[in-house]
């Protein structure tokens, strides 16, 4: 039975809330396409601009964030999944004043990932952007990872930086203000209860009644240590001796301390907690300058806490204090009521290529024409939608549970009889890198849009159909691209382990003067035994990292996917005369 929420669909769900979230907010703007908030009152001209973003399920983060004094705009993901490269780009444009723009980034892969290539699409633009990126979250900080995850410390960043902006410091200045801020941020979580994303049947993870997770991650990822419960008073201990540890607090330190809620955390027990910090940090002479306590960064309904410090100064307590009228900043001031958008007026709309008319392009025993390319991508997307309620759940026991959610939001968005009737090759893996790169999001989203890319170009260039020579450049133009964007390298249990063995398939062919067919084949065995691999390894990269030994045994979702991929080719290329 799925588990209760407020919801139309699930489907739906985000741009459900996001009506109501600029209907309650007098200053905020929604821009259905590609899909981001701003401010309704512009900059003034030369000002510096905030923009931020993520995955939604973290409200009042980013949107509660936006307005004078903090955010200039933000971009919401799917649930638990970053925004799309295109909408940061065009929020980045939308937002900026003439005195450049400051991406303020979580640290996790599919945001950094994102807003790194919206940035570098920025610059091509003339728009000048600095990277503020936030690593607060001590459980994830290990070595051969991809570094501490972005929490609740986010907060802090964004408020420093607008106060910033604010005053009119030029962009460098308010960059390094929120750097400063990043680096003097540490901070650590623990559940009594796991989220459920809506429209799943079971919780991210299961903890069983009695037992709390210390050191989970916002996306619910279960955390470093499972324990039985404990009184709050050694709770809050456990939690802060890491924070200071890691900030090397000293007697007579001065900090900021946040005492964040998850999502299904009653304030009186926040506040409790923040009772028990007080007197640990008293005990420790650690000095408490100034404190927030509420639910700012959430995870859905997760019953948990985090707790943040930030060792401060005289100039970022003055930044601190700095009035905002952003609507999640507590005793924000809230304006007239301005009514409620349209149903039709809210959504993430981004075009997919739809070109038809193009030359028909015959299919030959050595080269995949138009008719075979539509049947090898017509039946993977039909296979990767059918197959969605299985990539949820290896998801959501090695990860967070979106990867699913990601694969159907893109393909959704792409006309499978047209790709298995009218369009030629070229448009039919463009239509693919649109879908995954304007509506999938996330880590996913970014890099099959970047995988999918590939081929169409080796389609445009060939100006035919595909051959074993133009799938094998496209394939191996992919896995490196792949590499350089995500960092990740076959054994770090990610989609690299199917694509990876079946390039290295797929040049041996060429090399050795093979057929389309047999090296079709060569590469789809490949790629479906990386993929099987993944089972026996502990994740480094991606998501799953965070959870270390518990990914064991589950097959990687990204890797299943990018198996299948292959092994469709192949089964396009039996039909050749």
């Amino acid at each position: 039975m799925a588990h209760a929420h407020f919801l139309n669909s699930p489907k739906s769900f985000v741009v459900d809330a996001l009506r109501g979230t600029v209907a309650a907010t007098d200053d905020l703007e929604w821009h259905p396409e590609p899909g981001y908030l701003t401010r309704r009152q512009p900059l003034p001209t030369g000002q510096v601009a905030l923009l931020s973003g993520g995955g939604s399920g973290h409200e009042p983060l980013h949107a509660g964030f936006v307005g004078r004094g903090m955010l200039t705009g933000a971009c919401p993901g799917l649930v638990f999944s970053s925004p799309n490269a295109l909408q940061v780009r065009a929020a980045t444009k939308a937002v900026e004043a003439g005195g450049g723009v400051v991406h303020i980034v979580k640290n996790y892969t599919g945001d950094v990932l994102n807003f790194r290539i919206a940035g570098d699409m920025a610059e091509e633009d003339g728009i000048a952007v600095e990277h503020v990126l936030v690593d607060d979250d001590v459980a994830s900080d290990r070595a051969g990872g991809p570094g501490r995850r972005g929490t609740a410390a986010t907060i802090a960043v964004e408020k420093i930086c607008g106060a910033s902006a604010e005053r009119g410091d030029d962009l460098g200045t308010v960059a390094e203000l929120g750097r400063r801020t990043a680096r003097n941020s540490r901070s650590m979580a623990v559940a009594l209860r796991p989220c459920t994303v809506p429209g799943a049947d079971a919780p991210s993870f299961d903890l069983p009644d009695g037992q709390i997770e210390i050191g989970i991650g916002i996306h619910g990822e279960r955390g470093t240590e499972r324990t039985d419960s404990m009184p709050a008073a050694k709770l809050v201990r456990r939690l802060a001796d890491p924070v200071i540890a890691a900030l090397d607090l000293k007697s007579g330190d001065p900090v900021i301390a946040i005492v964040n809620g998850l999502g299904g955390t009653p304030a009186l027990e926040l506040h409790l907690l923040f009772g028990e910090l007080v007197d640990y940090l008293a005990e420790k002479d650690v000095v408490l300058r100034r404190s927030l306590v509420g639910s700012f960064v959430t995870a859905l309904d997760m019953e948990g806490a985090s707790i943040t410090l930030v060792r401060c100064d005289d100039e970022l307590l003055e930044l601190w204090d700095a009035p905002t009228a952003a609507p999640g900043w507590p005793n924000a001031p809230t304006g007239e009521f301005a009514g409620i958008a349209a149903v039709s007026d809210t959504g993430f709309r981004s075009a997919v290529a739809s070109r038809e008319g193009a030359a028909d392009v015959a299919d030959t025993p050595d080269s995949l024409g138009r008719a075979a390319v539509g049947r090898w991508i017509g039946t993977f997307v039909e296979r990767v939608l059918a197959e969605e309620p299985n990539l949820t759940d290896l998801d959501r026991r090695a990860g967070d549970g979106d990867f699913g959610t990601n694969m159907v939001a893109a393909l959704d968005h792409v006309d499978v009889d047209k790709i298995r009737g009218t369009y030629s090759p070229a448009t039919i893996f463009e239509s693919l890198s649109d879908a995954y790169l304007s509506h999938a999001g996330g880590t996913s989203g970014a890099l099959f849009g970047i995988w999918f890319r590939q081929f169409y170009r080796a389609a445009t260039d060939s100006g035919g159909g595909l051959d074993l020579e133009a799938v094998t450049t496209a394939a191996r133009q992919g896995l490196d691209t792949i590499r350089e964007l995500g960092g990740a390298q076959r054994g770090d249990k990610t989609m690299i382990d199917a694509i990876e063995p079946a390039v290295v398939a797929l040049e041996s062919a060429v090399d050795t003067g093979g057929g389309l067919l047999d090296g079709l084949a060569d590469a789809a065995d490949a790629a479906t035994r990386g993929a099987e691999a993944t089972a026996g390894i502990t994740a480094s990269r991606g998501r799953a990292s965070y959870v270390g030994e518990a990914s064991r045994g589950i097959v990687d979702p990204g890797a299943l996917v990018s198996s299948w991929f292959f092994v469709e080719a192949r089964e396009a290329a039996r039909t050749l005369g």
